[in-house]
C-alpha cells in the first residue's frame, strides 16, 4: 500500500508499505500504513538537514518473514542468516539531479526490509510493543539509506543515539540505547 503525504509539512514523503507478512499470516499489522507515513514524515522533517533537495521523497518498506530476509541477507550481504532489517540505499552516489524532475518526480531513497519473525523475538527480549520494535528498525533502516553506517563502537552509538531521538519524536519515549 503506498500513502501519500497531503498535509502541508514540510518534507513531503511517499512510503510504500508491502506487509508480506500480515497478508500471510492473516493477522492484524502491528503499524498501519498511515502511522508509517506519519512517523516517516516527522522522522524526515527532523532529518531534513541531511536530505539531498528535493520537492518530495519516495522509500519502501517490505515486512517479510525470517525466510524471505535470509534470502536477501545471503544474496547481497553474504551472510546466510536471519537478520531484523536490511537497507538498500538508493542513493550511495552522487548522482546530479535535473531541476525539472526534482518538481516532478520524488527523489527515490531506497528499500527497507524487517523481518517480523525477528522484531517479534526482539521485542519480547527488549520488554516492549512489537510496534516499537518495528519503529526502532525502521528508522534504523532509514538512517542508513540517508548514509549512516556503524563500521565500529563509537559510529553504532551515535546511530542508536539518533534512533532514539527519532523514537521519541513519534511519541515512542523509550532508551533503548
Amino acid at each position: 500500500m503506498t500513502t501519500r503525504n497531503t498535509e502541508n509539512s514540510g518534507v513531503q514523503v511517499e512510503v510504500c508499505v508491502q506487509d508480506c507478512f500480515t497478508e500471510a499470516s492473516g493477522m492484524e499489522p502491528a503499524v498501519d500504513a498511515q502511522t508509517w507515513q506519519k512517523w516517516f514524515e516527522c522522522w524526515l522533517e527532523s532529518l531534513s538537514s541531511q536530505l539531498p533537495p528535493a520537492d518530495s521523497y519516495e522509500l519502501s518498506l517490505r515486512l517479510t518473514d525470517d525466510v524471505e530476509i535470509q534470502a536477501l541477507n545471503s544474496q547481497y550481504r553474504q551472510q546466510d542468516k536471519p537478520t531484523d532489517v536490511l537497507a538498500f540505499a538508493a542513493l550511495e552516489t552522487d548522482v546530479p539531479q535535473l531541476e525539472e524532475l526534482r518538481s516532478l518526480l520524488p527523489l527515490y531513497l531506497g528499500d527497507i526490509a524487517i523481518s517480523i519473525d525477528t522484531a517479534s523475538k526482539q521485542a519480547l527480549q527488549q520488554a516492549h510493543s512489537l510496534s516499537t520494535e518495528l519503529a526502532w528498525l525502521a528508522a534504523h533502516g532509514l538512517l542508513h539509506l540517508l548514509g549512516w553506517d556503524h563500521p565500529d563502537e563509537e559510529t553504532l552509538l551515535e546511530m542508536l543515539e539518533q534512533q532514539t531521538l527519532l523514537l521519541r519524536i513519534v511519541g515512542l519515549d523509550v532508551n533503548l540505547v
